[in-house]
């Protein structure tokens, strides 16, 4: 039998910038990719290198992208151009986020990021929706 746990119920969210910060959800989120977490590697290969075979070794890590898929509410405070997600992109604010997750730990993952990209889409046959790229800056806690 499988462990595996529903996505439905994770949820992003977005600090205040306050001393003792207060997160509050992102409002219609309906798909979140990453953290793609990753390393940099570097090749070492040298003439002396055993078998002709390429040598790496890590070097830096990069906490990488979140990407979201949001039902798109031009008037909702998470997410528009005053206080939300556009705000923080057009003022180059570097803002703390968690991303929780719905197992029974309440896994959370916790980054500083800065909104890159805010891309609505109004499709005639759909809904008014959006995909919001994050670029995660410094360490992220993964607990």
């Amino acid at each position: 039998m499988s462990d595996a746990i529903k996505a439905v119920g994770t949820l992003l969210q977005k600090g205040d910038g306050a001393g003792s910060e207060n997160f509050t959800t992102i409002a219609e989120v309906t798909d979140i990719t990453g953290p793609n977490i990753k390393q940099d590697m570097d090749d070492v290969t040298s003439h002396s290198s055993a078998g002709g075979w390429r040598e790496k070794v890590g070097t830096l890590l990069d906490g990488g992208q979140v990407t979201l898929a949001i039902n798109y509410v031009p008037a909702n405070a998470t997410q528009n151009a005053t206080l939300g997600l556009i705000a923080d992109l057009k003022n180059r604010v570097k803002r703390n986020f968690k991303l929780i997750f719905p197992d029974s730990g309440s896994t959370t993952w916790s980054f500083a990021a800065l909104v890159v990209d805010f891309k609505p889409k109004a499709a005639v046959a759909s809904k008014l929706s959006a995909d919001v790229t994050m670029e995660i800056t410094g360490q992220p806690t993964l607990a």
